[in-house]
């Protein structure tokens, strides 16, 4: 079984040097273009690994049976509220320091 080392084309290596804002002028075009074929090349080398059994995967899956269940409860009432901090509840609201301005 022979294996054919993939290449990239010229169109492509136009493409790249223009996503990567390289202009060819500036840029010994043989040496980039074997470094990206090098490149290429190693994710040849990476593809022919099984990794479907790696429990350490890079982006864990979550199901929809281990969420959490959306579940209404009764949350405090007005008056349960008013009893938290009653000197400082005024006209529904409870009153708080300053945060803004000079000092804290």
């Amino acid at each position: 079984m022979s294996e054919t080392k993939r290449t990239v084309d010229e169109t492509t290596l136009e493409n790249l040097l223009y996503l990567s804002r390289l202009s060819p002028e500036s840029t010994d075009m043989e040496t980039l273009k074997k470094q990206v074929d090098d490149i290429v090349g190693y994710f040849d080398i990476l593809s022919k690994y099984d990794d479907s059994e790696n429990p350490y995967d890079a982006y864990p899956t979550t199901t929809a049976e281990q969420l959490r269940g959306d579940d209404i409860v009764a949350g405090l009432e007005m008056h349960d509220t008013k009893k938290i901090n009653e000197p400082n509840f005024k006209d529904g609201y409870f009153e708080v320091p300053k945060v803004l301005g000079e000092g804290a």
